[in-house]
Order: C-alpha cells, then structure tokens, then sequence
C-alpha cells in the first residue's frame, strides 16, 4: 500500500517595516495566485508595517487597485517569531498559544531593509529553515550599493563613477560633499544606498538641486550613494541558480523603455500607470547579449547569490556595457521584470515559483 506524503509546507512571507512594503505584498499576491495547491500547503503570513508578524488572510487580494497600493492587513492572529526549528506561534487574544505546523521552506517575497538585507535570512538561519533566495552576506551586500558596486569591481565587472555620503558626512563636511560632486561631474542620480523600487531616487542637474536630492534620498536611508549620470540603453538579465551542480541559467536580455512624463525609471513608472514597456528579446547585437548574460552570472558569483537574481546594464551608444546593479530579490509580480523575461526564455511564472521553492528545498540550512 502507498504511502501518502504530506504535501511541502511553504510560507510565503511578505510585508515589512521598509519603504517598499507594498511591492513586497504585490509580488506576493502574484505567488499565491500560481503556487500549486495541490503540491503544497500555503501559509500566507504578513509582516504589518511596525513589524508584527501576522497570519494574513487568503482572502484578501493583495493587487493594484486602480493607484492604491495593497498593504498587510493587520487583523489577523499575531505570531511570534521561530523559537524551534521550523516552528511558528500563533498568538491569539484569550487562547493558549499554539504552535503552527512545521514550516518546510519560506518563500520570503520581501524587499527593502528588513527583508531583503540579510535579515530575515539570518532569522531562519537561526531557526533552520529553508528559504527561497540569496543567503545572509550575498543579500546583505545586494542591498548596499556602496559594498556592492566594491564587490563587483573587485570581480573586474565594470561599474559606473560614483560616490557614497555617510549621515556623518553630509551632516559635518557638506562642502567636501558637494565639491566631491562637482569632481564627479553633473548631472548625477542621487539614491538611498540601501533601498529598492527607485524609492527616494531623484536627478540632480547642478549645485542648486543637489541638496534638496539629498534629502529626499535621506527620507529612505542616512546613507545616500551619488551616481554619475550614464547615457545609455537599459538593459536586464535575470540569473537563475540551476538544479544540480550546473552553472546558473540567465535570461535572454530585455529593455526596459520608459515613456509618458518619466525622465526615468521611477517607482510610478515602475508600478502605477503603464508607461513602462520591457521588449525581450532586447534589440542588440547578438555578441553584445552574449556579453550582458556571461556579465550577468559573473555578478551572480560574485556576491554568492543563491535562487534568483536580476543584473541591470546600461549600453552606451559607444557600445561599452556598464554594470548598474543586481537585484537579489527583483520585483516579483507576474508582470515585474525577471519574471517577464524568463517567461520570454521559456520558463512560464507558475514554472518560476515551482522552480524556486524546489531549489530552496533541495538546498541545506546553514554555512554552506
């Protein structure tokens, strides 16, 4: 007689005290619409904006809704974080706690400090869980710019000039500050070092915009990184760590055209509106792809990234490919980016999130 197995138990986690709470609830709402129900058991838990974890509602569907973003509803049992391998408490008002079924793997839908920095990886670390995704350090320096552009220098990947203001040197030495800038050359972007979905980024033209970029930029991170402007195309390649000891896949490149009012690729243009159009495959010489996806694992490797990942380029019209970031945990609805071109190169979203979960389960807990 045949054995019949408990389904996987998955988690999905999402939410979270950063600036990008409702991307994160966005690209969940889009994971819980595909993940097989019949291959595993769902547990949707949401991470409410003070940081309570909560047991969120199936029903609620975490979506736009015309332009008001989604966000963790806070009604739900209240959870105490892992204190056993793989174990979750609920807390509910008048009851004796009780203690969630064993959670096999996390798929953490996060992004933004909180989530997506090393975290909560470092959380199920500590209670042995797996999980979706990149792990502690390989996050970590995913979300800073500043460490990683240094990462990814030192692998002989190239990145664009730029500079990092620390909260002390804005704060006691703003004339060094702004006459660094004016050695690194107008215009310039100016973005929180340690924040995802183009939150707090703005161009600064001269002297006169630069503070005022600064501290729109300071309203997300005390630490603020200052790029010189690049003239290019956008390019993007998702990575994708393969099943067995096969060197990661990478996504056929796309590009990422922005039109309407946006004088870049901006969080309004990323999410609300459609003024946002990726064509994959990108229209660039075949050598050039070549050159963008070997790039895009180099920068894979180079921060030890584990899942998943998107690499963002910029092609110049002199034809130089410059590195401008990797994301560790990319915007994850069915319509964000890496899924837009894995989906180009042959692997469905449902597909993605299977694959995902998969490499999560077939992977240890712990230093690896």
């Amino acid at each position: 007689m045949e054995v019949q197995r408990e389904p996987v138990r998955v988690a999905v986690i999402f939410g979270g005290r950063s600036s990008e709470h409702a991307v994160s609830c966005l690209g969940a709402g889009s994971v819980l619409k595909v993940i097989d129900r019949a291959k595993y058991d769902v547990v949707p838990i949401g991470i409410a904006k003070d940081g309570r974890w909560v047991l969120a509602s199936e029903g609620q569907r975490y979506e736009l809704e015309g332009t008001v973003l989604p966000t963790v509803d806070e009604a739900g049992a209240e959870l105490a974080l892992p204190s056993t391998p793989g174990g979750l408490t609920v807390l509910t008002p008048g009851s004796p706690p009780r203690v969630l079924t064993k959670v096999d793997v996390v798929f953490p839908v996060m992004h933004g400090p909180f989530g997506e920095d090393g975290t909560i990886q470092g959380l199920l670390e500590m209670a042995g869980i797996r999980y979706v995704g990149s792990g502690v350090l390989a996050s970590a320096v995913g979300m800073d710019k500043a460490f990683m552009k240094m990462v990814l220098a030192q692998a002989g990947l190239p990145v664009g000039p730029h500079l990092v203001v620390s909260e002390r040197a804005w704060r006691l030495e703003r004339k060094r500050v702004v006459d660094d800038v004016d050695e690194l050359g107008y215009p310039v972007f100016v973005k929180p070092a340690r924040a995802g979905s183009s939150q707090g980024i703005s161009k600064a033209r001269d002297r006169g915009e630069l503070e005022a970029a600064v501290e729109h930029a300071r309203e997300h991170d005390p630490k603020v990184l200052i790029e010189k402007a690049i003239v290019g195309r956008e390019i993007e390649c998702a990575v994708l760590e393969s099943l067995g000891d096969d060197p990661p896949e990478t996504s056929i490149p796309g590009e990422v055209l922005v039109g309407g009012d946006h004088e870049f690729y901006d969080f309004d243009a990323k999410y609300i509106g459609e003024d946002m159009t990726l064509v994959a495959p990108a229209d660039i010489p075949a050598e050039v792809a070549e050159q963008v996806r070997g790039m895009a694992a180099r920068a894979f490797a180079a921060l030890g990234c584990e899942g998943l990942s998107r690499v963002d380029f910029f092609y110049t019209d002199s034809g130089e490919l410059i590195l401008n970031e990797i994301n560790t945990m990319p915007g994850f609805t069915d319509a964000s980016i890496a899924p837009q071109l894995w989906a180009a190169s042959g692997l469905p979203y449902p597909d993605l999130v299977d694959r995902l979960i998969q490499l999560a389960l077939d992977r240890p807990s712990g230093l690896r």
